[in-house]
């Protein structure tokens, strides 16, 4: 294998990101005035400050970037900030979700305005403020996080996590919907296996 092949994959990759055209999807806008670039949709606005290497362009809708060279930092960059700015345009467009689920008997949570109340088995109650921008939901045990904002959204949804992370043993706790916990065994399985 090449020194350095990997990375230049990829370099390669990220250049190849950077080059896709994002098209603006009904009922969105956009403007860009010199480095700043906003975007305006049925879920609200967002605003984003563009790194100076990059340039961004917007013509009949179509919104494109490019690298002023192509070095190995840049590269990365160049997809990167093409990544954050697709993310504006659907957050504004139709929103981000996240959702986590209570694994546990007696765990709920409840909503009341801009609070979620989290009650997993300490001897008082967790509430966390959601951002701004961002709401809660909760139906039965699953809590929503919704936002435009895809960061803020993520790290909202693993600020709840961090209360109660899901433990390896019997998977109790507040974990990504879906995600899928590597279980251990207890003590008590690891006798019953243990030869004699």
């Amino acid at each position: 294998m090449p020194r350095y092949g990997k990375h230049r994959s990829e370099r390669k990759n990220m250049s190849k990101i950077g080059k896709l055209p994002i098209s603006l999807p009904e009922g969105v806008t956009a403007e860009i005035s010199g480095k700043v670039f906003v975007a305006e949709g049925p879920k609200g606005k967002l605003t984003r400050q563009i790194p100076r290497e990059i340039e961004i362009n917007l013509k009949d809708g179509i919104i494109t970037l490019t690298v002023r060279r192509n070095t190995p930092s840049l590269s990365a960059l160049y997809g990167t900030t093409r990544a954050l700015v697709a993310n504006m345009i659907k957050g504004v467009a139709q929103g981000w979700i996240k959702q986590l689920e209570l694994v546990g008997a007696g765990y709920k949570a409840e909503v009341s305005g801009k609070t979620l109340t989290l009650n997993v088995g300490f001897s008082h109650p967790v509430k966390i403020e959601a951002p701004e921008n961002v709401g809660f939901k909760v139906e039965k045990t699953i809590i929503t996080v919704e936002g435009i904002d895809k960061e803020i959204v993520g790290e909202a949804a693993a600020k709840i996590r961090a209360v109660k992370p899901p433990e390896p043993y019997q998977g109790k706790g507040i974990r990504y919907k879906d995600e899928q916990i590597r279980r251990k065994a207890g003590k008590a399985a690891k006798t019953v296996g243990a030869p004699a």
